[in-house]
């Protein structure tokens, strides 16, 4: 009974050693250095207001505050590669990396003191300026472009359209009589309000300027693709 209690501690405290050597959190210049790339899974969980007001280059959004929209956009990512992380001083940013741990991601990387600490250490941000919004009548006059549009509502920093954008792109190159019209759901806001699109990415597929289809998220190819052949 005591060799069993022994053993049980020891494999405890193995796991527990484990766990914590994965959970790294590092300042300010090796965050830098270690996000240089550009193919780096970088994720900013912050909301879209503090995202837009200045951002890390190449990051994409993930909103902790909003837990399901939040786990549907980390879903996109690649478990098996590393994975950086920040928020706007670092209480988000370390339940958000315990939460990912949790979920089978081998290396998450956390930035000390967040973009506080980043803005500190005179490190640059990208930022994103004031962009008119495009009227729901210009908006309309677009569908009007061919017989078949198809709209994509999303967000360079959205982990879902990201991992999208190379079946979109073959989409649109397999289908040159069909219009692909891409709003940047992250600005575009009234757009989005205005044709009740509340996830990215969306798809809104339209037939002579009328609705005739459309679906959110994650998809096949042969999704996107039958949608388009029903309505040639």
């Amino acid at each position: 009974m005591k060799y069993f209690k022994i053993i049980t501690i020891i494999t405890s405290l193995l796991t527990l050693n484990a766990y914590t050597s994965s959970a790294q959190i590092v300042d300010v210049n090796t965050f830098e250095k270690e996000t240089s790339k550009s193919e780096v899974q970088l994720l900013d969980v912050r909301t879209a207001e503090e995202f837009n007001q200045g951002h890390l280059s190449n990051a994409m959004l993930a909103n902790w505050n909003e837990k399901a929209e939040f786990i549907r956009r980390v879903e996109a990512l690649d478990k098996n590669e590393p994975i950086y992380i920040y928020c706007l001083s670092g209480g988000r940013s370390a339940a958000a990396a315990n939460l990912l741990r949790e979920k089978g991601f081998s290396h998450v990387t956390e930035l000390q003191g967040g973009i506080n600490a980043w803005k500190q250490g005179d490190k640059p941000l990208e930022g994103e300026a004031a962009i008119e919004q495009i009227s729901n009548e210009s908006y309309l006059a677009m569908l009007t472009s061919s017989s078949l549009v198809l709209v994509d509502f999303g967000a360079t920093w959205c982990p879902p359209c990201r991992k999208m954008e190379p079946i979109v792109k073959e989409i649109e190159e397999e289908n040159p009589k069909v219009t692909l019209l891409k709003i940047d759901g992250g600005s575009q806001t009234s757009l989005m309000k205005n044709h009740n699109v509340f996830e990215m990415p969306t798809y809104i597929l339209y037939k002579d300027g009328k609705e005739v289809w459309r679906d959110s998220g994650l998809m096949e190819k042969n999704k996107l693709s039958n949608a388009l052949e029903q309505f040639k």
